[in-house]
């Protein structure tokens, strides 16, 4: 099993992405400059010809203008000579003339027409050329100066036209080479300038950040551009950010669950004992006493099932519904006798539910989601307010509203309203109890929302299966 790369460090010179860009440069320039280089020295090879066709073509004037077409052999040596070739033939439409030659005619080895000849056939035959090497003697045709009813043939021998071809071909290569140079070199430049800095920046960044997420320093990313890399830097950032404050919520909460199960021991003692003594209050003459009594040790009841609940589970996770029907007003009252225990400081309870309005849900997990609702209701409305509790039907769900008339929730509130610590409705609160109402909610297949809020109060929306 082949060991993974480190990560952690730069790459090699080797391995880095900036090699990778300048040898891909290099190849990328060098394959431009090869699509340019053939075709050149074919060029090169038909201007080269035709300029000895018209060198050629004067020559054969020169004899023409002599009386009788008659000239000496040292001035036909001559112009041979300066032409560079062993023969000059022009051919009329009416006849064929041998104007210069030696004595003895060569054998041609190949002909070329440079008349109708395709770019393909001339690449190929300057690769020819350049590849066969030798003394070969050749034969050229071309169209004679100023008469295109007459052409003219050469003969000559391929070893000039070989030489002068590798000689363009070695310039043309060196100005490639030089050429790809500069240019692999500017891109290169260019290329390490506008991308590999900031993905190395970008990178390193990624890897203090994987190292240390709550880190408060960490290497800068390229912000403040505005192409691809800057949004992926932006979003890099946005990123870290909502995972380090995720990771922070979650060690908090981890400590708060460990810190419940602490207290949650304890405080199942303290009640536990508390309830024994509340039942005493049972043989109390006092009526209101008596009134009260029941309500107290039912609450006990439940503070201590809360508490043995968290023991068992090691956290605030809740049991799956146990979903019973029962009637809803009756737990409604229960729910406001509790919140409104001081009259003097605490805002009218309405209940507004149908005495034969039922629902199918637990109840005790639902008396927890109406109790949320409501305290936080009795705390933003105050004593001169009113908490109002309706319901109704909407298809195959029950519909329950818990509408208040305080001064509305805050814009921190609304924006992270059911996410504990941070959805805080009121100033020193925590935003459990709404947390914990949205999941009692979600796990009975149902919905909370927001309905209203505002100036004039806030309205929660229950939607429960039916």
């Amino acid at each position: 099993m082949s060991a993974e790369p480190d990560w952690s460090h730069r790459p090699s010179i080797r391995r880095s992405l900036s090699s990778r860009l300048l040898i891909l440069t290099v190849l990328f320039v060098m394959v431009a400059e090869i699509m340019i280089f053939v075709p050149s020295v074919a060029r090169y090879r038909v201007t080269y010809l035709s300029q000895i066709l018209d060198e050629a073509n004067l020559a054969s004037l020169s004899v023409l203008a002599a009386p009788d077409n008659m000239i000496s052999e040292e001035l036909k040596s001559r112009l041979l000579e300066s032409v560079g070739v062993d023969s000059v033939i022009m051919k009329l439409p009416q006849r064929r003339m041998l104007l210069l030659a030696d004595d003895m005619p060569p054998a041609v080895a190949t002909t070329y027409d440079l008349r109708n000849a395709t770019v393909v056939e001339m690449i190929t035959d300057t690769f020819e050329t350049l590849m066969r090497g030798g003394d070969r003697k050749l034969r050229i045709i071309g169209y004679a100066s100023g008469a295109q009813d007459a052409h003219v043939e050469i003969i000559m021998s391929e070893r000039p036209l070989r030489l002068a071809l590798l000689d363009y071909g070695w310039n043309i290569l060196t100005l490639s080479l030089f050429i790809s140079m500069v240019s692999a070199t500017l891109l290169f430049f260019t290329l390490r300038w506008m991308f590999v800095k900031p993905m190395r920046r970008m990178t390193e960044n990624m890897i203090a950040f994987r190292k240390n997420p709550e880190a408060a320093e960490l290497p800068p990313l390229p912000v403040g551009r505005s192409d691809e890399i800057g949004l992926a830097s932006h979003e890099l950032m946005e990123m870290e950010r909502n995972l380090r404050q995720a990771l922070v919520q979650k060690n908090r909460l981890a400590a708060l669950g460990t810190a419940v199960s602490k207290i949650s021991h304890d405080l199942r003692n303290i009640l536990a004992t508390s309830q024994l003594v509340s039942e005493l209050l049972s043989d109390s003459v006092d009526p209101t006493v008596r009134r009260v009594t029941p309500r107290l040790l039912q609450s006990l009841d439940r503070a201590i099932s809360l508490c043995d609940r968290s023991l068992k589970y090691g956290s605030a996770d809740e049991p799956p519904p146990e979903s019973v029907r029962f009637r809803l007003r009756d737990l409604v009252d229960e729910v406001g006798r509790t919140v409104t225990l001081d009259p003097e400081t605490s805002p009218r309870w309405v209940n507004n539910v149908d005495a034969e309005f039922e629902i199918y849900a637990d109840r005790d997990q639902i008396y927890r989601v109406l109790m949320n609702l409501g305290r936080n209701a009795v705390q933003a409305t105050g004593p001169d307010g009113e908490v109002r509790v309706s319901c109704g039907h909407a298809e195959a769900a029950a519909i329950i509203r818990v509408t208040d008339t305080g001064g509305g929730l805050p814009d921190q509130a609304r924006e992270n309203l059911f996410r504990p610590f941070v959805g805080r409705a009121r100033a020193g609160g925590t935003g459990l109890g709404l947390a914990i109402a949205h999941d009692l909610v979600a796990a009975h297949g149902g919905t909370i929302e927001v309905e209203h809020t505002g100036p004039d109060g806030t309205c929660f929306r229950l939607t429960l299966p039916n």
